[in-house]
């Protein structure tokens, strides 16, 4: 009987043994993102009662602003798709001064975003053929707002634009939209003319 019970000990030893053998190493699953559908890109011109004409996508869609303190001409190009909303926001540039302070909210607004940011590039807008100028602010990292913008005449117009996608601000995981929307914006600014 001890015979058979060592034999029986051996028995599952040698099982147990050889099902823990390491031919087939586990390989955890690769970490997967969603698929992302993009659009054709395609335009139309956004005319309307305000002092300015530009084009915008065909798959984004234009609503009013709604916060309290809205002034006329301040609305979002809504990316429903993306999650994404363009906030933009004119003013009528009244003197000097106004126009002064305009510039410094944009700036102060872009660097906000210095505490996520890995990084804010500005770069120059110059259209002096339609007197068309201002600042371009590229913000790198994990920052809510990845760019913002202002555009202006220097003398009467001032239009300001700041991307936000309603995700938490992961930029690894947004960058191919992020990229695709910026093109956008890059058409809007090359796009946009003053009215009067």
């Amino acid at each position: 009987m001890h015979k058979n019970a060592w034999l029986i000990c051996f028995a599952f030893g040698l099982i147990f043994l050889f099902s823990c053998n390491n031919s087939h190493d586990f390989t955890p699953k690769p970490r997967g993102f969603f698929r992302i559908v993009f659009p054709e890109k395609k335009y139309r011109e956004y005319k309307s009662g305000c002092p300015f004409t530009f084009s915008y996508p065909v798959y984004a869609h234009i609503e009013p602003d709604k916060n309290r303190n809205a002034q006329p001409c301040w609305f979002n190009i809504e990316y429903p798709q993306f999650k994404g909303t363009l906030h933009l926001s004119y003013m009528p540039i009244t003197s000097k001064k106004v126009f002064n302070e305009l510039i410094e909210d944009a700036h102060t607004f872009a660097f906000k975003h210095t505490i996520k940011a890995t990084a804010i590039d500005e770069g120059t807008i110059a259209y002096p053929d339609r007197k068309m100028y201002g600042i371009y602010y590229r913000i790198d990292g994990n920052a809510a707002s990845s760019a913002q913008f202002y555009l202006t005449d220097s003398t009467k117009n001032y239009l300001r634009g700041a991307l936000y996608f309603n995700e938490v601000p992961r930029q690894d995981s947004i960058k191919p939209v992020l990229d695709f929307v910026k093109q956008d914006i890059d058409v809007m600014i090359k796009t946009l003319r003053w009215k009067n």
